[in-house]
């Protein structure tokens, strides 16, 4: 392979990683590591809307560069492209053999939407029992309004790729069936129904990326992430207090706390857990 060519390839396992959730740490020395192997002596770098590989010349001259918005999450192909970068160091893996393996990598579907949308209402589940749910109706509502969540959200990322449609959307659907709950009397005044399909929306990567981003001294890159994150929890913020709105309903200020057993929020925890990892390899 050309220095080009190789270039480019350590550029694809560097978006591949990027763009869907990987650390800035570990995709710059995965590119890294990678260039090495690839007889590439050089150094990454990453802000939002572009991962740049340049050389080690004494003038840096820039070797190649290549899209990417670090705005999704799908952790399968982040350890496959991982475990593809292994094996080409160990030489397991040709250059030109990597390059087909990440290009299925990069092209590989996402979860199925029912295990979207099932881990979206078992994640929901697991909150509202940490947040202290006390009947089985209201779980049942959780579990429908997070799982109907999923289903739109993914119907809608088929229509559009605006990044905060499926958030905003999904959240007027939680509004409103808690609303309806709080109608029929079958909300406590937590508004559990409500709030806690909306509760998974919330882009937790994102806000930690975010911060180890500032830890590492990348603050326009953290700066970026973190001002994502915010547009995010606004879109679902505003989407709760619409679907609630229409139809005469609001939340409580100031609710009261409730005490959960250790052994029922341990529990919760995990498969709370488990609902975020959903798109990981299974062992």
């Amino acid at each position: 392979m050309t220095s080009d060519e190789r270039s480019a390839l350590v550029l694809a396992y560097a978006r591949t990683l990027f763009v869907n959730g990987q650390a800035t740490d570990q995709t710059i020395a995965a590119a890294e590591r990678l260039g090495r192997a690839l007889g590439l002596n050089g150094k990454a770098l990453a802000r939002w809307g572009e991962i740049q590989f340049q050389s080690d010349g004494k003038d840096g001259a820039m070797v190649g560069e290549i899209a990417a918005d670090p705005a999704g999450v799908d952790m399968d192909r982040v350890a496959s492209t991982m475990r593809a970068i292994e094996e080409i160091e160990a030489g397991q893996l040709t250059p030109e053999a990597g390059t087909k393996v990440i290009n299925e990598i990069s092209r590989k579907p996402p979860a199925p939407t029912w295990l979207f949308a099932l881990a979206a209402a078992a994640g929901a589940v697991a909150l509202s029992v940490i947040f202290g749910v006390e009947h089985l109706t209201p779980i049942v509502l959780i579990f429908i309004s997070a799982g109907a969540g999923g289903f739109l959200r993914r119907a809608l990322g088929q229509l559009t790729g605006n990044e905060f449609i499926q958030p905003f959307c999904a959240a007027i659907l939680a509004g409103l069936i808690g609303a309806l709950a709080v109608r029929y009397n079958l909300s406590s005044s937590l508004r559990l129904v409500a709030v806690c399909p909306c509760m998974v929306l919330v882009p937790g990567p994102h806000f930690l990326n975010s911060a180890l981003d500032f830890i590492g001294g990348r603050i326009h890159l953290g700066a970026a992430r973190l001002l994502y994150a915010i547009l995010i929890v606004v879109a679902i913020s505003t989407g709760l207090l619409l679907g609630l709105a229409l139809l005469g309903t609001s939340l409580p200020v100031d609710p009261s706390g409730r005490s959960v057993p250790l052994w029922e929020d341990v529990i919760a925890a995990g498969v709370a857990s488990l609902a975020i990892v959903f798109s990981s390899q299974r062992r």
